[in-house]
């Protein structure tokens, strides 16, 4: 798939740049760049349960988010360069570690290797996509028959604040119809309590952003009932430099996130997760320290 990287299209951005001699928007050349590779128990339930998810955390990222808590790789440059059957031989590790699926984390830009990773070993666990949202529908219908799970963001409603916090116009008409496309491809199975096929959407309250979040909420309400789980989060923790955003340095108040969770209670929205106030807490930020790449 070497002419995808030539002429980047895969992300809304469609820079367009060749990234096997310059970093397009993600920040990135056409290398997989990793930065860690591990067991994880912070995901939703349905997708840690007991062992585990086998997270493959990406370098990079198509969003610009200012209080990104994976700063260190989205832009930090963090991470190290491998190859598809490196990545190949790391799904096979996960799996072998007792992982009940493979989490790529921030995948987007790197779809055609992974796909190429996939074609020299695909582990027999649930292949789970975990993005922010801002997808194309084309490169999700490549990916089509490859992922098992999508774990997808809806950041925003208003456009204001999409452009202003990850630099990302037409954001929730890009985001909501990339959902629509994951539940297309992706009906909601389980195995007990493990989900082995589905779509989760996940919605992080911002302080300040009550009334948005709301009407993220609202939208969400009007897609097919039970077609996918929703995730309500309330561990916004103030990361990076957010000089320029002072109203980002609070974390989120009992009254802004429960009034979020009721507005989803009663539109019907109760298949899913919410959160505890004590989740924001930095110890659920893994270390990008290279393991397991």
């Amino acid at each position: 798939m070497k002419q995808v990287y030539e002429k980047c299209m895969l992300c809304p951005r469609e820079c367009g740049v060749n990234r096997y001699t310059v970093r397009g928007h993600c920040g990135v050349g056409a290398e997989i760049k990793a930065a860690r590779a591990a067991l994880h128990h912070w995901e939703e339930p349905c997708i840690s349960a007991d062992r585990g998810s086998g997270t493959v955390f990406f370098s990079g990222c198509n969003l610009g988010c200012a209080y990104c808590q994976n700063e260190k790789i989205s832009r930090g440059g963090a991470g190290n360069e491998i190859s598809v059957s490196r990545l190949a031989e790391i799904f096979h590790e996960l799996e072998e570690k007792g992982a009940h699926n493979i989490n790529l984390v921030t995948p987007t830009h790197f779809v055609p290797s992974i796909i190429e990773a996939l074609d020299i070993y695909r582990p027999n666990i649930p292949i789970v996509y975990n993005c922010g949202g801002y997808e194309s529908i084309d490169t999700l219908k490549i990916l089509n028959g490859y992922i098992d799970i999508y774990l997808t963001d809806i950041k925003y409603y208003s456009d204001e604040y999409a452009i202003k916090y990850s630099r990302a116009p037409g954001y929730f008409e890009i985001a909501r119809t990339a959902a629509l496309e994951m539940i297309r491809q992706c009906s909601l199975e389980y195995d007990g309590n493990v989900m082995t096929k589905g779509v989760i959407v996940r919605h992080l309250c911002l302080p300040g952003l009550r009334n948005d979040s709301i009407k993220v909420v609202e939208a969400l309400a009007e897609f097919p009932k039970d077609s996918f789980v929703l995730s309500l989060m309330s561990q916004y923790l103030p990361c990076g430099d957010l000089s320029r955003f002072p109203e980002l340095t609070r974390r989120v108040t009992s009254f802004e996130y429960n009034s979020v969770v009721s507005r989803a209670v009663e539109l019907g929205l109760v298949n899913g997760y919410t959160q505890e106030r004590g989740s924001a807490k930095d110890v659920y930020i893994p270390e990008f320290d290279g393991e397991g790449i």
